[in-house]
């Protein structure tokens, strides 16, 4: 069964061997336990063994995923299998930098964690204005450049969260072999991924694609977006949609999906294996279907989780699953019931310190939204009282 999951057939510069179109993304495993990290083992692996088995050669992990359970995990998932058999990429944590001695320190435990002697693709991770400046201190980019000269970086990249313009900075600031933005069909034009996309090929480096179906909010949509796409190809799932828009763009090597359970894993696989390019009809089917999706006004959280711990105990993301929920249903006893259940960590505990904010990847205004989610639950709990 092994190389179904096709590769692209670029001659990326850099890159002696193509890794498969889909990668593996190692964030969103399933859990023991709602909202707690713990990994299910037993069925991640289960799907880490069909996908390898599929021909997925590349996995994707960071050393925060599952509150650094992830690198340990997919190290012990992937020792059965011949090294020189799959890629593997983890990242640099910027936030915890503060000298070189914590870079070979984190370094060191990574590939330990990971039970491995190299990273195929290793990335400084989530770069943004602010977060790049670790990487400005002494001694840092020399570690990772060392550690490329010695074989146990193979490619040296980044991952990104900012705008354009901070991305042309960054991009010639060093030389680097790739790099991984956020691209879907939604953000093309919501966060300017078009100019990042371009920047990216510009430079004439490769291009990893993450979120292509922006936490599985492209996965759901809404019943009259689904209803579009269904009547245009019974027989696809709507996340395949966004996995063959990402795919389709000449310049990416390798779209990740954080693929959550048997279903999700197995879905991405089959779509890949059969991959057919967006053409303009496509296109068409998906301009329209985003129109009605926006007009339900949902937030564009991904899920991602780096706005949290809140010092207020809020779980943001949870209020912005509630919240989307009720956007796209309209169903006020699911909101107010789903909303009274997160007793401790409800919107209503926002003091707008703004924290938050600076960490989120997607430039939400959280403060202001908690702010929303907290009178929509008030005003829907008054009318449900009449």
């Amino acid at each position: 069964m092994r190389n179904t999951v096709i590769s692209k057939t670029n001659v990326f510069k850099g890159i002696d061997k193509n890794p498969s179109l889909l990668g593996f993304g190692c964030m969103r495993f399933p859990t023991l336990e709602k909202d707690k990290p713990d990994i299910d083992e037993v069925l991640a692996e289960k799907m880490i063994d069909y996908a390898y088995s599929h021909g997925v050669t590349y996995y994707d992990t960071a050393y925060p995923y599952h509150h650094g359970l992830s690198e340990q995990f997919i190290g012990k998932a992937l020792k059965k299998y011949p090294r020189d058999s799959f890629f593997l990429a983890s990242k640099m944590p910027s936030w915890l930098i503060r000298s070189q001695a914590d870079a070979k320190r984190i370094f060191q435990e990574q590939l330990q964690k990971c039970q491995v002697e190299y990273f195929d693709f290793y990335l400084c991770h989530a770069l943004s204005k602010d977060n790049y400046k670790p990487y400005q201190l002494p001694g840092v980019m020399d570690f990772l450049r060392q550690m490329k000269t010695e074989g146990k970086i193979r490619h040296l990249g980044f991952s990104f969260h900012d705008t354009p313009e901070v991305l042309a900075e960054i991009l010639e600031s060093q030389e680097w072999d790739f790099v991984q933005i956020q691209c879907n069909y939604l953000d093309w034009t919501l966060q300017n991924a078009q100019k990042q996309y371009e920047l990216i090929e510009k430079k004439g480096i490769p291009c990893i694609i993450m979120e292509p179906v922006r936490g599985g909010t492209l996965a759901t949509l809404c019943e009259e977006s689904r209803t579009i796409f269904h009547s245009a190809d019974p027989k696809s799932s709507i996340a395949s949609w966004a996995i063959r828009y990402a795919a389709s763009k000449p310049n990416a090597m390798v779209v990740l999906s954080g693929m959550s359970n048997e279903n999700q894993t197995k879905d991405n696989i089959h779509t890949i294996s059969h991959f057919r390019p967006i053409d303009e009809k496509d296109q068409a089917v998906i301009d329209q279907a985003l129109a009605v999706f926006l007009s339900n006004r949902t937030i564009p959280c991904t899920g991602c989780r780096y706005c949290m711990p809140c010092p207020q105990g809020v779980d943001i993301p949870r209020m912005f699953t509630i919240y989307n929920e009720y956007a796209l249903s309209h169903y006020a006893d699911g909101f107010i019931e789903s909303y009274e259940e997160e007793t401790q960590n409800q919107s209503s505990h926002c003091i707008a310190c703004g924290q938050c904010k600076k960490r989120c990847p997607q430039k939400i205004d959280i403060s202001t939204r908690m702010n929303e989610i907290t009178e929509l639950y008030l005003r829907l709990k008054r009318e449900a009282q009449k």
